[in-house]
């Protein structure tokens, strides 16, 4: 069954208890919890033992598993701390970006080696990484994906596709979906009002407020038979919790009758 989350970082300004708490009472099935350096760091790396077992009753009061966590780095260091902590606290999947510079074939092979590496410190550690394609970095859309996944060997890589770049690279998510289905583990989900080269502020990424087809895109989903999780990832200034709450009640309900449509839920 396809489970919807919310990266936590909609919820920065808060406490992890106070996120799972909204994120809970909005409907969701799970959260990823953020460990982006320097924007929000509900999971320390450098605290993670110290946070363990509260993090781990937070997620079982509120019946809130952890579907991932986004550590957006791609330093070796933190994320052979993110593939140990993951380990411990049965965080499934670790989700980066690639880095390097759109259309630089050297910076495209420098990524590919720091990832490659990456993805066999995860496997030690029974941990899937997931990259995705973003504006402006060395995988930015469709084509730029599937080469990084026919360079990299590696059962423990796969894909995060998020609509919003591949909407922002002039690319249509829906059918480009189907493209990468069947190396795709983790979906970050974000709507996207106009061309970019942001996806707008906070509450225009809401789903169902914007220009991308997810209606189309979870339908490609379901003919795909795809089961892993769909996590709500908001990115901008920081909202109030009711703002918070807001966003990610709207969207919650917006993905919720799709699924219900294809009668996945």
């Amino acid at each position: 069954m396809i489970k919807l989350g919310v990266n936590s970082v909609l919820f920065k300004s808060f406490s992890f208890r106070e996120a799972a708490e909204a994120i809970k009472m909005c409907g969701y099935d799970g959260v990823e919890i953020t460990a982006i350096e320097g924007m929000c760091e509900h999971l320390n790396l450098a605290k993670w033992k110290l946070q363990k077992s509260e993090l781990l009753g937070i997620s079982e009061e509120y019946n809130l598993p952890f579907l991932s966590t986004e550590v957006a780095s791609r330093d070796r260091n933190r994320l052979l701390t993110a593939f140990e902590a993951c380990a411990e606290l049965g965080i499934p999947v670790v989700n980066i970006g690639t880095g390097g510079k759109a259309d630089d074939e050297d910076s495209f092979k420098e990524a590919a080696e720091a990832i490659a590496a990456a993805a066999s410190d995860a496997e030690s550690f029974g941990v899937t990484l997931c990259f995705k394609a973003h504006v402006g970095a060395a995988v930015h859309n469709t084509e730029t994906t599937l080469r990084m996944i026919r360079e990299i060997n590696s059962k423990a890589l796969g894909v995060d596709m998020d609509p919003s770049h591949i909407h922002r690279a002039g690319e249509n998510p829906a059918s480009e979906l189907a493209k990468v289905i069947p190396h795709v583990r983790h979906i970050h989900i974000r709507d996207c009002k106009g061309a970019g080269p942001s996806p707008g502020e906070p509450p225009l990424q809401a789903c169902g407020r914007g220009d991308i087809d997810l209606s189309g895109y979870f339908d490609a989903m379901a003919n795909a038979d795809y089961d892993g999780p769909v996590c709500l990832e908001i990115i901008g200034p920081a909202l109030s919790m009711p703002g918070a709450t807001a966003v990610a009640a709207e969207s919650y309900g917006y993905m919720n009758a799709l699924l219900k449509k294809l009668g996945l839920r």
